[in-house]
């Protein structure tokens, strides 16, 4: 008699179970390879184990009513990656690329962020640093739920999406992050968001550390920072941590 075994986890790391079997062989999922121009070769690569990471594209950074502009930073290149990032995600959407959103989101209580951390957004003690209410509209700097740490509102997200939060410049420390992109059999991670040479720089540092294989979206990417800093940041990308591409080389992969 035959016997319907049931999905256990999510494909490609799920098993398929009932009350006597669990087949555990995790049959891989059908590739889909597309050929991708970057600076320096051609990459092939598969579709079906890439996502795009989008990193702190919030309101706190891109907004004129965030953070870094009642600091008195000019935000308008960090928001030069908003109309390349919107442009791509249906595309990439379409292709049954995931989406992952990777914002920073503090705890209220800030237990784990560190006196240093804490620095970086407060150097005085007597300013406006993490979780304190920004003057023009109350919101908690960088907090998780809060106006400060969504994601600015030309981006669209979708229920499907997936979302982590992260404390650190870079995504992968204390986060679920690298668990899930392996539970999800994910190895290519596109790479866009701000800012440059911060925390996209950080968190692909880490991926690529860690294993992964990292393509910086160029256009997708930005930063408040002076010009050669994303200069420096496509040069080390390029030289020791992976490859660098745009969107428009993307969607002709892709389409």
């Amino acid at each position: 008699m035959s016997r319907t075994l049931r999905t256990l986890g999510t494909p490609p790391n799920a098993w398929m179970v009932d009350a006597e079997t669990a087949d555990i062989s995790r049959p891989a999922l059908p590739s889909r390879p597309i050929n991708l121009l970057t600076d320096t070769k051609t990459l092939i690569l598969d579709l079906e184990k890439s996502v795009f990471v989008v990193v702190d594209m919030q309101n706190d950074f891109c907004h004129a009513d965030g953070w870094l502009a009642h600091i008195g930073v000019d935000v308008s290149p960090a928001r030069e990656a908003i109309a390349p990032i919107k442009y791509l995600l249906p595309i990439l959407r379409d292709a049954k690329v995931p989406i992952l959103w990777l914002n920073w989101g503090n705890r209220p209580d800030l237990l784990n962020i560190s006196a240093g951390l804490r620095h970086v957004y407060n150097p005085t003690g007597e300013g406006v640093g993490l979780t304190d209410p920004l003057p023009k509209n109350q919101a908690p700097v960088l907090t998780k739920n809060s106006w400060a740490a969504a994601v600015v509102e030309e981006l669209d997200q979708k229920p499907d999406d997936i979302y982590v939060d992260k404390y650190r410049m870079s995504g992968f420390w204390d986060t679920p992050l690298d668990s899930i992109l392996r539970n999800l059999g994910k190895t290519t991670l596109f790479f866009g968001g701000v800012n440059a040479d911060q925390c996209v720089l950080a968190t692909l540092q880490d991926a690529n550390f860690l294993g992964y294989d990292c393509v910086l979206l160029r256009d997708c990417t930005a930063t408040t920072s002076p010009d050669y800093c994303f200069q420096a940041t496509v040069y080390n990308v390029n030289q020791c941590f992976g490859f660098v591409s745009d969107s428009t080389f993307l969607t002709r992969a892709l389409t």
